[in-house]
């Protein structure tokens, strides 16, 4: 499907108008429309996706124009209570758009599973350091052991999901990392690296995790505890770029202003936090309009962004020797297109089909620059008329009904 994301006076038609105009783009049935205007859960359908249902809470599922990403337009569905969010990331994609729009990339959708391996009996002689070469040695022992297990446990994860494997998915690869000393005694902690395709891939990886679990204790004599996934989920990165020309961001001295609030959150953890919850505002939304687990991109995000053991800003911006303002974002991004929500929410369908992403990787490099772009707006916001100014003005429209 091909269209121009540049929605000139979108904003002026009627909700009723908008869904007309989207219905005729992307071809959707009465259906559709219906479970657009209804938000798309019936009581029914949701006393099966939680417990104790008293009700369905609705929130506004909204469209932000204007991207181009790798030469292609894009509409973005966003689900968000917050005002002024959908408008800032489509006037920062409106800029970055004039100056060639957003570049993205994605790894394979690599997620990471974890067995942890306790090992109580492991004792030495009464002298301290002695004892401690002990444990050393045993637990290099069983590392060796799983590693050259280690085509076993890759076959023995793949028979848990024999459909996947035949889509190009499963086992990749496995690795060890040991605790000699803890709190609670020695561990060994095993990493499963598993292509998940097109889901996000939680369950596949614990089911994986809990297939591999039994004949690990068996090649290590120890006890395991837990078998689940990481939401650092940092060997699937998606990174997003753009260059913007100072004459599309309002001048020279914008640029500057900008770049000085990037260093603000490079040095000061308490701006950081802020700065990167405003890159979240714009993939939290589009993760929720698509049925993805933004909790889990949230604890990724922000663990990835503490990987240095300080806490810093996702984004790097800087300004060219000519004045264009360069910036760039990476982040874990572990998201699907097939699967828990996406597959029994009718909006989330729906606004999968909005977007047109063909792959969970897809997705996840254009919520790379979704959050880039909301990062963008913010910064020029904070830097120029202050956050308040356009934020306020749109939040004023809830106290006028």
């Amino acid at each position: 499907m091909s269209y121009s994301s540049r929605l000139e006076g979108f904003y002026k038609l009627t909700p009723g108008q908008r869904v007309e105009w989207l219905a005729n783009l992307v071809d959707l049935d009465p259906g559709q429309i219906d479970a657009l205007l209804s938000g798309g859960l019936e009581i029914g359908e949701a006393d099966h996706l939680v417990e104790n249902v008293i009700g369905i809470y609705s929130l506004p599922l909204g469209l932000a124009a204007n991207f181009t990403i790798n030469e292609r337009d894009y509409l973005i569905p966003m689900v968000t209570e917050e005002p002024s969010i959908i408008a800032a990331c489509s006037y920062a994609a409106k800029i970055v758009r004039a100056s060639g729009g957003f570049h993205v990339h994605a790894h394979e959708p690599i997620l990471v599973g974890q067995v942890q391996v306790m090992f109580e009996n492991v004792s030495g002689p009464a002298d301290e350091s002695a004892e401690l070469s002990e444990t050393i040695h045993a637990l290099r022992l069983c590392h060796r052991r799983i590693l050259e297990a280690r085509a076993e446990l890759l076959a023995l994860a793949n028979q848990a999901h024999p459909n996947l494997v035949k889509r190009g998915g499963g086992a990749r690869d496995i690795s060890v990392r040991e605790f000699f000393h803890t709190r609670i005694g020695p561990m060994l902690v095993v990493y499963l690296a598993f292509d998940t395709r097109d889901a996000m891939g939680a369950n596949l990886v614990n089911t994986a995790c809990e297939k591999i679990a039994p004949r690990i204790a068996e090649l290590t004599g120890g006890r395991v505890n837990l078998r689940i996934l990481t939401n650092l989920s940092d060997r699937r990165l998606a990174r997003a770029t753009c260059r913007v020309t100072a004459d599309a961001l309002g001048g020279v001295e914008v640029a500057r202003l900008i770049v000085e609030a990037q260093v603000l959150a490079e040095v000061d953890r308490y701006r950081a936090a802020t700065h990167n919850k405003g890159i979240m505002n714009g993939i939290d939304a589009l993760a929720l309009a698509t049925g993805n687990d933004f909790r889990a991109l949230e604890a990724g995000a922000h663990a990835y962004a503490a990987r240095n053991g300080g806490y810093h800003p996702l984004t790097h911006w800087e300004q060219a020797s000519n004045g264009d303002l360069i910036g760039s974002l990476e982040l874990p991004l572990a998201v699907g297109i097939v699967g828990g929500l996406t597959k029994t929410h009718r909006v989330a369908q729906i606004a999968l089909k909005i977007l047109g992403a063909q792959s969970g990787q897809e997705l996840a490099a254009v919520m790379a620059a979704v959050g880039l772009a909301q990062n963008l707006a913010a910064l020029r916001a904070l830097a120029t008329d202050g956050i308040q100014k356009g934020h306020m003005k749109l939040h004023a429209r809830r106290l006028e009904r």
